[in-house]
């Protein structure tokens, strides 16, 4: 028996897969819970007018993420860090900081998981950030110019 899942099902498959199962398991379990449903004719077209429709807004964002990418590279964040004999830093600017000022600045807002660039920044001068936009696909670069107070 051919079930397409409505949801995620462990050992199973993801949801929109279509898996073929014993048609006791299909029947009785994966249908009855709304884990699935039977791999009709009327049942595929939905399912590919819905992956169509999912590929058109992953798309979409995609898109967004790209301009996004691109007003990033026009950026430049200032930050400044108190410093003591011969240069030495006290302190550094941490991602949390990076995407506060992101968000009070330019309005956009990142998880701050998503910077690929982990860690303080602790030196003097610029700094490249890189940020996950979109899937490891699209990937921003914000300039970080540290300078002594």
């Amino acid at each position: 028996m051919k079930i397409i899942l409505t949801s995620d099902v462990k050992k199973l498959g993801k949801k929109g897969d279509v898996v073929d199962v014993a048609d006791g398991y299909g029947r009785n379990f994966l249908v009855k819970q709304n884990l699935g449903v039977e791999a009709t004719k009327r049942s595929m077209e939905i399912l590919d007018r819905q992956n169509l429709q999912h590929e058109l807004e992953e798309k979409e964002l995609e898109a967004k993420a790209k301009e996004v990418a691109k007003q990033l590279e026009k950026i430049t964040l200032e930050f400044t860090l108190k410093t003591g004999e011969g240069g030495k830093v006290f302190g550094g600017v941490s991602t949390k900081q990076i995407i506060e000022q992101l968000h009070k600045q330019f309005d956009i807002q990142v998880d701050k998981r998503k910077v690929l660039d982990t860690g303080h920044i602790s030196s003097l001068g610029f700094s490249n950030v890189r940020i996950d936009l979109y899937k490891n696909k699209v990937i921003g670069t914000i300039k970080v110019h540290i300078q002594e107070q």
